[in-house]
């Protein structure tokens, strides 16, 4: 009974043997070390504390040590935040919308939103994760004292080794999956200030608490760095970098090699081999007999090198969806369609990426600015009630060609395409104040007798045909370097 127990058991195992269809199911000896690594974790065991605390100090120095990694999440930082974002009031009350923006936009400008809002998004990006907790600044000139204060990812965290139902790495969740309370310790890496006094950490309020991290898996409750996949791949840039200016170092290091004809057992007229010989500078020197002097050329750096960076910083700017335009700041082998063409991805994810921010922090804040701001702003209390409907306006990224753009506009304009209200939010501008303020510069200009009528932006004749032209002239030129290398 127990050996046929046993031969069932065996029999099941041979029946579970995986007979797949597909490639990269297969396990070989050609491809089995490359799969070694794969697991069957849950989002949260795959980042677990120790894997992300890795992850990070990695990421810190491999961006404050490359220039390319640093330029690419400032540039990213950049284009999102730019210079903040602009509360549009939607109340339907003119006065009351222009009372609220005027003071929210004093108060973003008293606690420095913008730049810590910049911050954050180089910590989602560096850190994998971006936290800030309210507080109450009564050194903040206004009668709001809210103030955001930026924590590092290793802030939030457990003292204690601690496993228990609902809570992860100083989060704890309710039984929705809803963050309720977040835990906050002294900085691990703060050796001159550890506050002994709370290591057990300060718990604070969800509602207190601003946390955002780019969640890739269900599942998922804390951030790894949006640049891990390129982690592996820039230091071999700043390696090859160096190993091609030690190579051309190394060969511009001999000012040139004195050969000999004479034969090997001959030393008449010869220096010793590898003997160094100083001379003048700027002046004549005479040879020894029967030698040559022979100056040596840098082959350093290759054509290889340039095509190596270009693909490596292509590579590791996906993560970030930022083509090789942006990531590198070079648009040398680029014309108007190519150059446009490339930032169309990336102009997107800026966009997703404006949305979840305005959805996680600034709505959040807005609503916690304003419940404050109508108890303590005696100019605000005077308002009444009203709607609190709202959007945001964010910089603009300048079109690479304005003169087309600009005819484009006028084009859905005259074709009822458009608004006006939706070509000023492109500018990141409220259509409102401005029309206003127009319609005051034609009074002006009327009154003191000054032209008003503007032509419209005309195209330039066979702009077609010459961006075709540039394409050929750019494909050609990639194609002689290609041959070149």
């Amino acid at each position: 009974m127990f050996t046929r127990a046993i031969k069932a058991i065996a029999g099941l195992f041979r029946r579970q043997t995986i007979v797949a269809k597909y490639d990269a199911a297969q396990s070989s000896g050609a491809n089995k070390n490359h799969w070694t690594l794969a697991d069957g974790l849950s989002a949260a065991q795959a980042n677990n504390p120790a894997v992300r605390k890795v992850l990070r100090d990695r990421s810190r120095y491999e961006t404050a040590n490359n220039c390319w990694l640093r330029g690419m999440l400032n540039t990213l930082a950049d284009d999102t935040i730019g210079t903040g974002p602009r509360l549009q009031m939607q109340s339907g009350d003119s006065d009351v919308d222009t009372a609220i923006e005027r003071a929210f936009s004093r108060w973003c400008k008293a606690i420095g939103l913008p730049e810590k809002l910049r911050t954050m998004r180089i910590a989602k990006g560096q850190d994998g994760e971006a936290f800030a907790l309210a507080i109450t600044n009564q050194n903040l000139l206004g009668p709001v004292k809210l103030d955001i204060r930026l924590l590092e990812a290793e802030q939030v965290a457990s003292p204690l080794a601690e496993f228990r139902p609902n809570y992860a790495d100083g989060i704890e969740f309710d039984r929705f999956g809803n963050p309720t309370k977040y835990t906050v310790i002294p900085h691990p890496g703060d050796m001159t200030g550890l506050n002994f006094s709370n290591q057990n950490g300060t718990p604070y309020e969800a509602k207190d608490v601003f946390h955002l991290f780019r969640c890739d898996r269900p599942g998922q409750v804390r951030g790894v760095p949006e640049i891990t996949p390129a982690l592996v791949l820039m230091p071999q840039l700043r390696r090859f970098t160096l190993a091609t200016i030690g190579a051309a170092e190394f060969a511009a290091s001999p000012a040139g090699v004195l050969s000999t004809t004479v034969a090997a057992d001959d030393s008449a007229g010869t220096d010793s081999p590898w003997q160094e010989i100083n001379y003048e500078h700027r002046g004549l020197m005479v040879v020894p007999d029967n030698t040559t002097l022979t100056q040596l050329e840098a082959k350093h750096p290759t054509t290889t090198y340039a095509m190596f960076c270009r693909a490596l910083i292509t590579e590791a700017g996906r993560c970030l969806s930022m083509p090789y335009v942006i990531a590198a700041g070079d648009a040398s082998m680029h014309n108007y369609s190519s150059g446009r063409m490339d930032h169309q991805n990336y102009l997107l994810a800026i966009n997703v990426e404006r949305s979840y921010w305005e959805t996680k922090i600034l709505d959040r804040l807005f609503a916690m600015w304003l419940d404050e701001a109508l108890l303590a702003d005696e100019s605000l209390r005077k308002l009444g009630t009203f709607e609190t409907d709202h959007t945001w306006y964010w910089d603009r990224r300048e079109h690479v060609d304005p003169s087309k753009e600009s005819q484009s506009q006028v084009e859905r304009l005259n074709a009822n395409l458009t608004t006006l209200a939706a070509e000023y939010a492109k500018d990141g501008k409220d259509w409102e104040p401005e029309i206003r303020q127009r319609a005051k510069e034609v009074e002006l200009c009327t009154t003191l007798k000054l032209p008003t009528d503007q032509a419209a932006p005309k195209a330039k004749p066979n702009a077609d045909a010459q961006d075709a032209q540039d394409d050929a002239v750019n494909a050609e030129i990639t194609r002689r370097q290609m041959l070149a290398a």
